[in-house]
């Protein structure tokens, strides 16, 4: 790259108080996956703060710990505001950003009866675009979710998922976004702390266990931060 970016990254939702000073904020942990070709600078649109002006290379919409159907006030607003944004430069939603995109294009989201994703899950691929690694059939990240995508928008083109998640990873070419459920900025290590604070409920011991032993296996973090840089690089 001959110059660097400049990202946008929408933070609704924060980590659990406990944890940021080892892992930071959520805009933190994607500064990092994105790595030093790009100047991110985090906004907190729970207070009503968005970026202003039109020279941004890129929007990223973080995970929360609310879901898109709640009744906040901000919520609305930023539906809103990711409608009039689309198409003016690449933007990403990642978990609460993905499904709050799916909702602002047509889609639809639900509290899924399939209870808590949680721990490291394999997507499948089956339709991935010129922007993702030729010949990638899967790919496997910390998930995080109860809420889930259940209808997308008549400009969706499904990119992954999975049998419990069937649309985990969506496109929208004509307005250059893209977004999915689960999280490659994650670390393992912050993965596993998340349900730590979770083990006594909303999981039971048993699905937490599980979940963090998953979490020891092989991610592909990494991977999918390239397709990430390369489609805010590109559109």
């Amino acid at each position: 790259m001959s110059a660097t970016l400049r990202i946008a990254i929408l933070e609704p939702g924060a980590p659990p108080r406990d944890l940021r000073p080892r892992f930071g904020a959520y805009g933190d942990m994607v500064a990092r996956l994105l790595g030093e070709d790009f100047a991110a600078e985090p906004f907190d649109v729970r207070k009503g703060r968005y970026p202003e002006g039109q020279d941004w290379d890129g929007y990223v919409i973080t995970g929360s710990a609310a879901g898109v159907y709640d009744p906040d006030p901000w919520i609305p607003d930023l539906k809103a505001w990711v409608r009039d944004t689309a198409g003016t430069a690449p933007m990403v939603g990642i978990c609460f950003g993905h499904q709050l995109m799916a909702e602002a294009f047509g889609g639809r989201v639900v509290k899924s009866p399939k209870g808590w994703g949680v721990g490291l899950q394999t997507y499948d691929l089956v339709s991935p675009p010129d922007w993702i690694d030729a010949g990638a059939k899967t790919m496997t990240l910390p998930v995080s979710h109860q809420d889930q995508v259940v209808e997308v928008g008549e400009e969706a083109r499904v990119i992954g998922g999975s049998d419990f998640c069937p649309f985990g990873f969506l496109a929208y070419p004509a307005i250059k976004a893209a977004s999915m459920q689960p999280h490659p900025e994650f670390d393992p290590a912050f993965a596993v702390a998340l349900i730590d604070t979770r083990a006594d409920g909303p999981l039971t011991p048993e699905h937490a266990a599980a979940a963090i032993a998953s979490l020891s296996g092989a991610n592909d973090n990494a991977r999918v931060a390239g397709w990430l840089r390369r489609f805010l690089q590109t559109g």
